[in-house]
């Protein structure tokens, strides 16, 4: 029998959307797995992939092939040309619009993708406040940039914000400059400003699932193999297309997999030296997610190279949709 209190005030019945987020390193199977659930419990996915937004860069962006969906709609792909800007900002309204629509559909959505900042972003319902702008304070930073000074702006960025400066990569060029933009302007930190943009409740009640393995040489070896098969796939192209397009496609141009090769396309190095130095920054790329979806405290850690890991990750999503 109910105690009296609760009948006399019943439980508030949480309304919040579900969601289903997958993350993790790049190359541990997010794709595979996110397909299989979303068929098995009904779901669509929205990518979570800073890069798989714009069109033409398919290879390097390893973006889900049609083959691959399996007839699972995927959402925020290709909605953009490579020299139009992309912000976490538009990601999490966007994302948010789209989790409300398959909520009303009878959807499950699955947010899946290696780009952690969109993830916990999103998760967390942090609510991007418009960022002063000074276009002349800007254009010197860009040209410090361009001139080559980009280590040199992240060394300043981590010595009035190393918390975030931890997050980003020196060539991260874009993130970097609006970070020292904002500090500059307005004397906050983003770090600050994040801390702020946090609601106390999130939006979604949400399972957050994280791809990784104990044994860091087995996430190595798919790293560089999955470098190999884009290799063979063309990623040379993709990657001259950058290049030709570099003053424009500034995003592009700062992304893994493409600037590696821009070495081979000045003379300045072989195309096995450019394939080589990619594996490394692949391998570094994925310690630093590894590092940020670490802190997200929630999250439930599934070995990648484990032989019932849909299973697993299936029973963990039957037993959130069962009790929240």
């Amino acid at each position: 029998m109910a105690a009296l209190s609760d009948r006399l005030n019943p439980p508030v019945q949480d309304t919040r959307p579900r969601v289903i987020a997958i993350g993790g390193p790049t190359a541990t199977g997010k794709t595979a797995l996110s397909v299989a659930l979303a068929k098995r419990f009904g779901g669509e996915i929205i990518s979570a992939d800073s890069m798989q937004i714009y069109k033409g860069l398919d290879v390097g962006t390893a973006k889900v092939t049609q083959e691959e969906m399996q007839g699972v709609p995927h959402h925020l792909l290709d909605i953009l040309t490579p020299d139009q800007p992309y912000s976490v900002a538009e990601f999490t309204a966007q994302a948010g619009s789209l989790i409300r629509n398959m909520e009303a559909r009878g959807k499950l959505p699955f947010v899946v993708g290696g780009t952690g900042l969109y993830i916990t972003s999103l998760l967390n319902g942090v609510r991007f406040a418009p960022q002063p702008e000074n276009q002349a304070l800007r254009a010197v930073l860009q040209a410090r940039a361009a001139a080559g000074e980009g280590q040199a702006l992240y060394d300043e960025l981590a010595a009035v914000d190393p918390d975030y400066a931890k997050t980003l990569h020196p060539n991260d060029e874009n993130r970097v400059i609006r970070a020292l933009e904002l500090y500059r302007l307005t004397g906050r930190t983003m770090t600050a400003q994040r801390a702020a943009s946090r609601p106390e409740r999130p939006p979604y009640r949400a399972l957050c699932l994280c791809l990784g393995c104990p044994d860091r040489t087995a996430l190595y070896r798919r790293i560089d193999a999955r470098v190999d098969r884009m290799v063979q796939a063309g990623i040379l192209d993709e990657a001259r297309l950058v290049y030709d397009h570099r003053d424009s496609y500034r995003t592009a141009a700062q992304a893994i997999g493409y600037k590696e090769f821009f070495p081979y396309f000045e003379g300045a190095a072989t195309l096995a030296e450019c394939t080589a130095k990619l594996k490394q920054a692949s391998r570094n790329y994925a310690k630093r997610q590894l590092t940020w979806f670490r802190r997200q405290a929630d999250a439930v850690w599934l070995d990648f190279t484990a032989p019932d890991l849909a299973d697993r990750a299936a029973g963990l999503v039957m037993h959130f949709l069962d009790n929240t």
